[in-house]
């Protein structure tokens, strides 16, 4: 059994945890968080304790989930690999470029396994999508966003979030990553834009903002973020891959809320458009949910340790998806495109 300390008990650690409670691979030793959560009724079993170091020299662990806010990511990941762990952290994997290199090559270093939560990667329906765009051929436009028109917890949860991160890059590698998977070209331009919209953030924070990302190949990218309670529930969740031979398309179910967690990785309907053909369109309605998602990224981390899979493209894509996201924030703050 992988012996597995969580650290960070969010929305996503919380999964996590329940994901290696539920799962025999896994020994769940240790739960860190600075404040005391609501925890699911299976997990009520685990202490939780405040300090993260404290918890990783005690609980000897083989495998260190990191869910916590983005800027301690780096810091903690490289403390779990020095330490002997294995590492699965939530996306992004840094707030800076050098440092998710710094993650990166702590890994090599120490022969550890890295996994950045990019749960799209486990979902089957992104899995076909992707599959059916390279069908297609490139090059290819990228019409992808995920506003939330969020408020109450929602809204303070993102209000966090934003004392490090903008929307557009912790929502943005996710929708990036298909971006590239996709072309498997080399991104070369980035252009943003972004506007705060609310007094609630500081001053040098936006909580909306779009990117533009141009590939080698020709294709075009752009991607669109927003949260806060001021945001449209309209056309909030727009996800097409178009190409000269026709399109990929996920439909959204009418009733789907911007700011549910179910509803950023659910699809209800894939269409698949091919030029002069009738649409196809492949019902979803059996798809994971968010928790059986999480579940599914578990599982791949205990067979990344057992089996030694190779991670190096994995890591890669990881870095790669970041820089782009984080040359969006940049040009978003200067007004200059960004080069790669």
């Amino acid at each position: 059994m992988i012996r597995t300390l969580v650290a960070g008990l969010g929305t996503m650690g919380r999964s996590h945890a329940l994901a290696y409670h539920r799962n025999p691979a896994f020994d769940l030793v240790g739960l860190v968080n600075r404040s005391t959560p609501t925890l699911h009724p299976d997990l009520a079993g685990y202490r939780v304790v405040p300090d993260f170091t404290a918890a990783l020299a005690e609980t000897k662990p083989d495998l260190v989930n990191i869910s916590t806010y983005s800027d301690s990511h780096a810091d903690y990941a490289v403390l779990a690999m020095e330490a002997g762990a294995h590492v699965f952290v939530e996306k992004p994997l840094a707030t800076t470029v050098a440092d998710a290199q710094r993650v990166v090559d702590c890994a090599r270093a120490n022969g550890k396994k890295l996994v950045v939560g990019y749960i799209l990667r486990h979902h089957p329906s992104w899995m076909r999508l992707i599959a059916e765009a390279r069908a297609l051929g490139g090059p290819y436009v990228f019409r992808l966003n995920l506003n939330q028109q969020s408020s109450g917890p929602t809204w303070e949860v993102h209000k966090t979030l934003m004392q490090t991160t903008s929307p557009i890059v912790d929502c943005g590698v996710h929708y990036v990553d298909v971006m590239c998977q996709i072309t498997d070209a080399k991104p070369v331009e980035v252009r943003g834009m972004g506007l705060r919209l609310s007094d609630e953030i500081a001053p040098d924070m936006y909580n909306y903002g779009h990117f533009q990302v141009i590939f080698d190949d020709g294709s075009l990218g752009w991607y669109e973020a927003g949260w806060g309670p001021m945001m449209s529930d309209t056309a909030f969740f727009v996800k097409d891959v178009v190409s000269p031979k026709g399109a990929v398309s996920i439909k959204m179910s009418e009733n789907a809320r911007s700011d549910d967690h179910d509803t950023h990785t659910k699809t209800s309907m894939l269409r698949i458009h091919r030029n002069g053909q009738p649409n196809e369109d492949l019902n979803m309605a059996d798809e994971p949910d968010h928790q059986a998602l999480c579940e599914r990224e578990q599982a791949f981390m205990a067979r990344a340790i057992t089996e030694n899979l190779d991670l190096g493209r994995h890591m890669q894509d990881a870095v790669q998806s970041l820089a782009i996201c984080l040359a969006a924030d940049q040009s978003v703050r200067t007004g200059q495109p960004v080069r790669l």
